[in-house]
């Protein structure tokens, strides 16, 4: 399977600007997972900026209605 990366990147919102998985969208996954987070595109704008990507962090913006 071809990677879309240069289609990825108009919906990527992470803002750590050096991250080599930018756009590699099952790289940035799995690496997200193994670390027991979600990537940037699972978080509203102003809570990806905190790098606060836990599965914790997600749920609470679930319970709040913020997802």
């Amino acid at each position: 399977m071809e990677c879309n990366k240069h289609r990825n990147l108009n919906n990527c919102n992470c803002s750590y600007s050096p991250c080599s998985r930018k756009g590699v969208c099952c790289d940035c996954l799995q690496y997200h997972l193994r670390m027991r987070e979600l990537p940037a595109c699972c978080f509203p704008k102003d809570v990806e900026k905190t790098y606060d990507r836990s599965f914790e962090r997600f749920t609470q913006l679930v319970q709040s209605g913020r997802m």
